[in-house]
């Protein structure tokens, strides 16, 4: 029986998968997930005034460089040519939320998933980074895998 965690061998040993019969396709990973704060807060990073400066615009920076370094930070995930990384940002001032969602692409033999999940998530760190001095109580959640297109198993969306 062939084990369903592609991660270790027959003999339960960790290992990096072999990608190197498999096709290159193009292959398109969305991820997104959100941090909840004080709306004074999300007043002051909507403001500009932090005193750490653009804290949206050092977030998406963050997520570049995240997706960019994903294979040194995660053991076993292959290093990959990104060909695009997208960060958007969806300031929710009714649940005093922003939601951060990260769209990356390649053309190669493997996805890209955790080069998007691990974007989204140094995104949100780096906004909790940037104002934990005013809100130490800011609450990082829902980081999940939206939509990946490309490779064997084709086209897959997270149910709703």
């Amino acid at each position: 029986m062939t084990n369903p965690l592609t991660h270790f061998d027959q003999h339960g040993q960790a290992h990096m998968v072999d990608i190197g019969e498999k096709a290159e396709t193009h292959r398109i990973a969305i991820a997104s997930g959100h941090i909840s704060m004080l709306p004074a807060t999300l007043a002051l990073i909507q403001s500009g005034t932090s005193k750490k400066g653009d804290v949206l615009g050092i977030a998406r920076i963050a997520a570049i460089q995240a997706a960019k370094k994903t294979s040194d930070l995660i053991p076993l995930c292959h290093p990959i040519f990104l060909t695009r990384i997208a960060v958007s940002f969806d300031v929710d001032e009714a649940l005093s939320s922003i939601n951060c969602t990260v769209t990356t692409e390649t053309y190669g033999k493997t996805g890209v998933e955790m080069e998007a999940l691990t974007a989204v998530s140094a995104c949100l760190l780096t906004i909790y980074d940037m104002c934990k001095a005013v809100d130490r109580g800011m609450v990082i959640a829902d980081i999940k895998l939206l939509e990946k297109q490309g490779g064997k198993s084709g086209h897959w969306i997270a149910e709703k």
